[in-house]
């Protein structure tokens, strides 16, 4: 009796010893992958501080990551608070509370909509061009070059664009706040016939500087995430031009997800 009930049993028992095997093996392969990417990042952050140091590097990926990402942020900054000065004031004027349209932009943009907005524009432009040139140069053998030459891989390729977005994505938000304060302006005074000191009086009464520097704060965190998401599947990248594409994909991918849930955290501990 006890055979026939082992044997009838047997299908489930294969099917649950194979469904917790996988759930147990996607776990240890996560873990082992966070374990990874930290300390890739520490090893490449700290290795910033340590000569020597390359100058030319730095100056290219703040050039790039800075300077070379402005049309884009900024181009997004201006056409959401442009948008969100159109939906304020339809949503307010049901309930004649249009005169809280400047108050809403200027809190929206410079909390949220600014930093998120630019990371994701940032980590779409830079993240994949990071993961598709250090990609290359995995499959291509140059990173083993490098350290033929004695020369650190993480100090010369990773650590210039960690420190590089850390730095400049703060800046390319706080110009973005700008923008899209005065997309809101645009929109409020010349469309729907707001009069300008009283939309400026409203934007600077309810503005405060903790907004602008914890909006530079969740800045910085995701400049960060981009730079390791795009540094470090690039460097693991292998496979020649399917890998590397492969790799520019889940840098993206990977980095979008990240600032999405590091918003979330970082909103709900400040705010």
């Amino acid at each position: 009796m006890m055979t026939i009930v082992a044997r009838l049993f047997h299908p489930f028992n294969c099917f649950f010893n194979v469904f917790l095997g996988s759930i147990g093996r996607t776990a240890l392969g996560f873990l082992a992958y966070v374990g990874r990417l930290k300390l890739f990042a520490l090893s490449s952050f700290f290795s910033a501080f340590t000569p020597p140091y390359y100058g030319r590097q730095y100056a290219k990926q703040f050039w790039e990551i800075g300077y070379n990402s402005l049309p884009v942020v900024g181009l997004t900054a201006l056409f959401t608070g442009m948008v969100l000065a159109l939906q304020s004031y339809t949503g307010f004027s049901r309930f004649s509370a249009e005169g809280a349209v400047a108050t809403v932009v200027v809190l929206s943009v410079t909390r949220e909509l600014a930093p998120v907005l630019a990371g994701l524009m940032v980590a779409g432009r830079v993240g994949a061009a990071m993961a598709a040139e250090i990609g290359t140069m995995r499959v291509t053998e140059q990173i083993d070059a490098l350290t033929t030459l004695s020369t650190n891989p993480l100090k010369y390729l990773v650590a210039p664009r960690l420190i590089a977005a850390l730095l400049m994505l703060p800046c390319l938000v706080f110009i973005g706040d700008i923008i899209g304060i005065m997309g809101g302006y645009i929109v409020s005074v010349y469309q729907l016939d707001f009069n300008a000191s009283n939309y400026l009086h409203q934007t600077v009464k309810f503005l405060e500087v903790r907004d602008i520097v914890l909006g530079l704060v969740k800045a910085a965190a995701f400049g960060f995430i981009i730079a390791l998401m795009g540094c470090y599947h690039g460097y693991h990248s292998k496979g020649g031009a399917q890998g590397v594409g492969a790799a520019t994909t889940k840098a993206v991918v990977s980095a979008s997800i990240l600032i999405l849930i590091t918003n979330y955290f970082l909103t709900a501990l400040f705010f």
